[in-house]
């Protein structure tokens, strides 16, 4: 399918469209700066918890994360997006509060329960409010690199905040369940200030824009899953994206610390090892560009998974050295990979369908292999097979990314060859609506 590459710059954003992205960038730091993320693992196993019930939690929260994903979608996309973050942020708050008065297994229960609440309304919400916010203020060309951009403040957040974890748990254990709770409030503040979008013409009210009143809620579910239907470029797009959000999920949440327990690094230097691997993936995050054009983005998404499983599965026969680089570069392919593939599946979401929905509906794919992946982490951590965990990761990611990368390749030349015969004037076949995917550099800055 043909694709018309233009390298000149774009406009620079008007003031509407630079305070919106700055607002989503305070947002996305200040919700996404949960301080217990370094020693969350210890803390509950000084708590009395064991880890089949601290990886039990993480199959729950993903599980719930998988039952909330939809009705929140179809809320942001009835309520408006902008209400939905201020929702998920005030969540959050509360989420991040419960271990503190209750550090017991059923408190981490209901915090991690809280959490995938809150995340949820937030997770399609989010990119779909800053999409929807910048197309309408005809600054869509600098989508990629807002979403980059947030991302690594972020993490660059993260980098100054979680050194500092280990000195405030000494004055106060609960401290780092504090801070969250206060930056999640934050976030309320950043989403109230948010502009609300008018809704686009037809009265199809879109995240960020106004309520809807007509119609029922399983409108936009039943609409999202006739897009879903009608193109398989954008399925296959959402079945690629889960190796990359398995594995760094996976890797940077529930296997981090068991991993450099393992290889002998203490727990007083894991704040200080995810500071680190939070900078690789910040600098990378904020300069996607730097893959290049020679190589379509949808190609780059499987070969950087394919690298994250293969670094992952480094970090089983490495020292503490050698560890400790390999899961910084591990952060810097997943810094480089999440903005594109973002853009690839926001792209292929026609203008007409309910993208937050359909963002979520990509979350519970996402999120439900994670929770078979959980699982599967605490079997094998519980029979002391760690290493066998990693290997088995890797093979699985080399098998399935090829077939992958080969389904997306025949299923744009099928969409090339009906695009030829319609131009022909040969019977025309219903379209797919499947959008060719940009190239990496676009816009203001090579595409991101």
């Amino acid at each position: 399918m043909p694709s018309t590459r233009d390298t000149s710059p774009a406009p620079a954003p008007s003031p509407a469209a630079r305070r919106l992205i700055h607002l989503n960038n305070g947002f996305q730091l200040l919700f996404n700066l949960l301080w217990w993320m370094p020693v969350f693992y210890a803390y509950q196993r000084d708590a009395g918890l064991s880890d089949d019930q601290i990886f039990g939690i993480q199959s729950v929260y993903y599980i719930a994360f998988c039952l909330f994903e939809i009705p929140t979608g179809v809320v942001a996309d009835r309520i408006g997006a902008r209400n939905c973050l201020s929702a998920g942020a005030v969540v959050m708050t509360a989420a991040n509060l419960t271990p503190v008065l209750a550090p017991s297994y059923t408190g981490f229960l209901v915090h991690f329960l809280a959490i995938a609440a809150g995340r949820s309304l937030t997770s399609g919400a989010a990119s779909a409010y800053l999409y929807d916010g910048l197309r309408a203020e005809g600054a869509q060309a600098h989508y990629l690199r807002a979403e980059g951009t947030a991302r690594a403040l972020g993490l660059a957040a993260k980098v100054v905040c979680w050194p500092l974890v280990g000195p405030l748990m000494a004055l106060a254990p609960q401290t780092p369940y504090v801070l969250s709770a206060a930056s999640a409030a934050g976030s309320l503040g950043c989403a109230l200030a948010l502009p609300r979008l008018a809704a686009p013409r037809g009265g199809q009210g879109r995240p960020g824009g106004r309520a809807r009143g007509d119609g029922s809620l399983l409108r936009d579910t039943r609409a999202a899953l006739r897009t879903l239907r009608s193109s398989p470029w954008l399925t296959l797009l959402m079945v690629q994206g889960v190796a990359v959000f398995t594995l760094s999920r996976i890797c940077q949440v529930n296997l981090f610390q068991p991993v450099l327990l393992e290889h002998g690094i203490g727990e007083s230097a894991h704040g200080g090892v995810l500071a680190a691997m939070t900078v690789a993936e910040a600098v990378t995050s904020a300069r996607p560009q730097w893959l290049g054009r020679r190589l379509p983005p949808v190609v780059w998404v499987s070969l950087l998974s394919v690298a994250l499983a293969a670094t992952l599965a480094g970090t089983a026969v490495g020292g503490p050295w050698a560890v400790v680089a390999l899961l910084c570069a591990f952060a810097a392919l997943t810094g480089f990979v999440y903005p594109v593939q973002r853009k690839l599946v926001n792209d292929a979401i026609p203008a007409d369908a309910p993208r937050a929905t359909l963002l979520s509906v990509e979350s519970i794919v996402d999120r439900g292999v994670c929770a078979l992946a959980a699982v599967a982490a605490g079997a094998y951590l519980a029979a002391g097979r760690l290493d066998a965990l990693l290997w088995h990761s890797a093979a699985v990611t080399c098998v399935l990314m090829p077939v992958l990368l080969l389904a997306l390749r025949r299923t744009r030349s099928r969409s090339s060859r009906r695009d030829t015969a319609r131009a022909a004037g040969a019977p025309a076949v219903p379209p797919a609506k499947e959008p060719v995917p940009l190239p990496v550099d676009e816009g203001a800055a090579p595409r991101a």
